[in-house]
């Protein structure tokens, strides 16, 4: 069961902007050991020599390392001031409706 949101979800409101961002990463992440599992499975598989393989994963992962640190240690999530919460009868509704 996803998440229940109090408001209309938006890029604009901090909170959802952060469990968005954490959402990215976590497929980001999923992407990267699933396609790199495969092809070290593969190329142990085949006994395969190839040169691409780690400069391939080893940028990947430098990206990846970035981006991790980007979502845990440097990015910033201040408050709308225009950020306006559902009643919570609008809420109700909108989970009958999805």
């Amino acid at each position: 069961m996803p998440p229940r949101w109090p408001r209309k979800p938006s890029r604009r409101d901090p909170e959802f902007r952060k469990l968005d961002d954490r959402y990215t990463y976590a497929a980001h992440l999923a992407v990267f050991l699933c396609s790199a599992s495969g092809l070290v499975f593969f190329q142990q598989l085949y006994r395969a020599d190839w040169p691409w393989l780690l400069p391939l994963l080893g940028g990947w992962g430098l990206g990846l390392g970035i981006h991790s640190f980007w979502i845990f240690f440097v990015a910033r999530y201040p408050a709308d001031p225009d950020l306006v919460e559902l009643p919570p009868e609008a809420n109700e509704d909108s989970a009958e409706a999805g």
